[in-house]
């Protein structure tokens, strides 16, 4: 009889990863949450038993149960598994166990870029027919957010929420940058630094650590004791570094393309200096170092560094970042998931990097109360790139609603173009109503305000069909 593995929240990014990689090992995969999202039904397409709810019966059967992070001690399903002896997990209690030999783990972790880098990865292994096992926070825009592949390699997004990425066993980790988050967890910027410098020790004399050499917490990671001379480390970074440790950098080459951005990259792994043309089909700076890293990590696979780099030329990137859609009228959407201030900087240089004449409009959802408060002076800066900005009332996710409000953001921004439209559908019928041919709409969001682009191709389609 197959092992029958259970999931809480299957409808998630993280766990919805797991149940697939499962379900394509051979296990027998079901699960619950409170609504059938698009990955929930995704997975029930493909045969996972999904239920609607939770009910102390849908655990009956199961050798084990794995809840997300937002799964409390006291949900039924969690309290009907304990007393009846099934063994329940956390992501970061389990994920482990699918690194261990004889697959070769590689995590990618980082306040920003996991998901894209790890999906590139994941994306190079698998054109170049190497089958990779992986476990990303998004839909490939071609495939899916996980696989059970046949290949040596193993590569997961290394989440640091809820310290998840500590129960991973790495050979090669991937750090993209360090900057203070999820305040709900981590009180402090420096509990936050610590719990990198704890993954960053997950990492095996045999393995490497690659990072962004460039990056103020990066750098301030690389100095602690207990990193300094005892591990393998390869920065990635985007200028020419004292050539003194193993390296792989690179420039912009402008040549005026705003579909295909040119870089010129030289390397220096294992002393061999090498010089190659990287081609990427995603813009924006922060992109060209998730590359990078990716080329870094594949070129320790044994992957030829040309051949990654002519591979990851295809990439057209994950579900939720920088996802465009034209409209018929001239409009163009795109759908980023950015949340977080330094993420919603570099996600508008990018849109004004690819469309430097036109009107930007930028609208934002705000994600959790904590991350707003905390982040509020630094929220307030973030915009200085669009022409016009929207914000919309927080979305409140795990935490419960406070009397803090989107509001008082609004007061405390200088931005001469910004209104507060707390529902998303009065947002959708403003854009409606003002949008002009060539203007460029960014909806930023960890929630659900990704249905403001849904709402707008919607009427567009109307309109053409009238």
């Amino acid at each position: 009889m197959r092992e029958h593995i259970h999931f809480i929240g299957i409808g998630g990014t993280g766990i919805s990863a797991i149940a697939r990689l499962l379900l394509e090992q051979g296990y027998q995969v079901s699960g619950s949450d409170r609504t059938l999202s698009p990955l929930a039904n995704s997975l029930r397409d493909a045969g996972v038993e999904v239920f609607i709810g939770h009910d102390p019966n849908h655990v009956t059967g199961a050798h084990w149960v794995v809840r997300s992070s937002a799964i409390s001690d006291d949900n039924p399903e969690v309290l009907s598994a304990r007393a009846m002896g099934i063994p329940v997990y956390k992501r970061s209690d389990f994920l482990g166990r699918l690194m261990q030999p004889p697959k070769l783990g590689i995590a990618v972790a980082g306040t920003h870029g996991k998901t894209t880098t790890t999906a590139m990865i994941a994306f190079i292994l698998t054109k170049l027919g190497l089958d990779p096992s992986y476990i990303i926070g998004a839909n490939l825009l071609d495939g899916n957010n996980a696989h059970a592949g046949s290949g040596k390699a193993f590569v997961i997004e290394a989440d640091e929420y809820d310290r998840m990425f500590l129960g991973l066993r790495p050979t090669y980790a991937i750090i993209t940058n360090i900057e203070y988050d999820h305040p709900d967890i981590y009180p402090t910027p420096s509990d936050y630094m610590s719990a990198f410098e704890q993954f960053a020790q997950l990492v095996p004399s045999e393995g490497a650590l690659i990072a962004d050499g460039t990056n103020p917490g990066v750098v301030r990671l690389l100095s602690h004791p207990s990193l300094v001379s005892t591990r393998r480390i390869i920065t990635s970074v985007s200028q020419n570094p004292a050539a003194s440790s193993e390296q792989i950098f690179g420039t912009l080459n402008l040549d005026g393309s705003t579909e295909i951005f040119t870089y010129d990259v030289q390397s220096l792994i294992e002393g061999k200096p090498e010089s190659l043309t990287l081609q990427l089909r995603v813009p924006g700076i922060h992109n060209f170092k998730n590359a990078l890293a990716a080329l870094s990590v594949c070129y320790l696979l044994g992957v030829p560094l040309q051949d990654a780099a002519r591979v990851l030329s295809e990439f057209t990137g994950t579900d939720r970042r920088f996802n465009i859609s034209p409209l018929s009228n001239g409009v163009t959407l795109i759908n980023d998931y950015a949340h977080h201030p330094t993420e919603i900087q570099a996600t508008l240089l990018a849109v004004r990097q690819k469309f430097p004449r036109s009107r930007i409009w930028a609208v934002w959802q705000p994600h959790t109360y904590s991350r707003t408060k905390t982040f509020l002076s630094d929220f307030c800066k973030s915009f200085a790139t669009a022409d016009r900005v929207i914000i919309s009332k927080i979305y409140a996710s795990r935490e419960t609603d406070q009397t803090f409000s989107a509001a008082q953001v609004v007061e405390q921004m200088r931005h001469p173009a910004v209104e507060y439209i707390p529902e998303l559908a009065q947002i959708t019928t403003t854009l409606d109503q003002l949008l002009r041919p060539g203007d460029v709409v960014v909806v930023m969001s960890a929630g659900d305000a990704d249905q403001i682009i849904q709402d707008l191709l919607k009427k567009d389609q109307k309109k053409r069909t009238a």
